[in-house]
């Protein structure tokens, strides 16, 4: 179990987030559905759809908007929906993993693609970039939530591999690790003791960072814009080490 203290792309990515928070309620919603149909509709006797509606309830989605998504499932309205994976390279050979949830293949395939080509991209194929990085647990906790040493000690009683806290003002907060398997189980556990989580995800962690700058960076982040404003890509995972006086500039 390791502590770490920073994070390179917060201050950008909390820009980012504030950008697109207009589109957010729609990609929640989609993960519910995908969620409930994938399992039973039920949370308590669903992992994936538990998890959904939490990270839903931490952006304040209303109810009725959770309730809908559920039926959606129900209804058949997400038979058609499907769940891809592309991965490739950014400028500066930046690992890029991008997850899409459409109901048509063809045209996310090509609007990821013209992503990739218009911003000095290489789309690769599955498996390119994700040998590299790892499928773990994501749980987010507000600087709020405790101390560094009293949230490590209650990950390691949870079970949890990881916590990488950053508490200042652009701070995440408190980020805890799990394997994907153990995922659920932490979250419950650490919810008892800490209370309810800011967000619950599975994600892709690289294994390394690749650093990059100047021009090379500012392409990049045009490239994940480009990525995270179309409507069928739920999550953009990417493996950059920017100085963090670019990403001031790259954020303002």
């Amino acid at each position: 179990m390791a502590g770490h203290s920073k994070f390179k792309n917060i201050q950008f990515r909390k820009g980012k987030q504030d950008k697109v928070r207009s589109k957010l309620f729609s990609k929640l919603s989609r993960d519910i559905t995908i969620a409930a149909k994938t399992g039973l509709p039920d949370p308590a006797a669903n992992a994936r759809l538990r998890l959904a509606i939490a990270n839903a309830k931490a952006e304040s989605m209303p109810k009725d908007n959770i309730d809908r998504a559920i039926k959606k499932a129900a209804g058949g309205e997400a038979d058609n929906m499907e769940e891809i994976r592309y991965e490739g390279f950014g400028p500066g050979g930046v690992g890029l993993i991008i997850e899409v949830l459409t109901d048509n293949r063809n045209r996310s395939a090509s609007n990821v693609r013209a992503a990739f080509s218009k911003h000095g991209g290489n789309l690769g194929e599955t498996g390119s970039v994700s040998f590299m990085w790892d499928r773990v647990g994501k749980i987010i906790y507000p600087a709020s939530a405790g101390s560094e040493d009293s949230v490590m000690e209650a990950a390691i009683e949870a079970g949890a591999d990881d916590v990488a806290s950053d508490l200042g003002e652009e701070g995440e907060g408190h980020v805890i690790y799990t394997t994907f398997e153990d995922l659920s189980a932490v979250a419950v556990a650490l919810e008892a003791v800490l209370g309810p989580a800011k967000s619950t995800s599975v994600i892709w962690k690289p294994k390394t960072d690749t650093p990059i700058s100047g021009d090379a960076a500012a392409t990049l982040m045009k490239l994940i814009d480009a990525l995270d404003d179309d409507d069928d890509v739920q999550n953009v995972f990417s493996n950059e080490d920017i100085p963090e006086d670019e990403l001031a500039k790259l954020a303002g």
